[in-house]
């Protein structure tokens, strides 16, 4: 007999890491989007860029602040599980 649970186990979700990856990342997130367009709106200033090209740079920032994001909500996840065996 194996002592490693079947993979069919059932799994329970652990709430108390979830909300807490939860919060970090709306915090996180307002931090990083903010930035995001704060940084495209004072960049298109500072090199004299029509309002087209102030959106376009922000565009990009927020798509480079979904990637920060993503990473960070994997990584929470690698360190407060969402689920574990039941």
């Amino acid at each position: 007999m194996s002592s490693q649970p079947s993979p069919t186990a059932a799994r329970q979700i652990v709430w108390p890491s979830v909300i807490t990856v939860i919060s970090a990342a709306i915090l996180i997130g307002a931090e990083v989007f903010g930035a995001a367009f704060a940084g495209g709106w004072a960049l298109a200033i500072l090199f004299g860029l029509e309002d087209t090209a102030a959106h376009i740079l922000q565009a990009v920032l927020f798509a480079a602040g979904v990637f920060v994001m993503t990473t960070f909500i994997r990584a929470a996840q690698r360190v407060e599980p969402f689920t574990r065996r039941a």
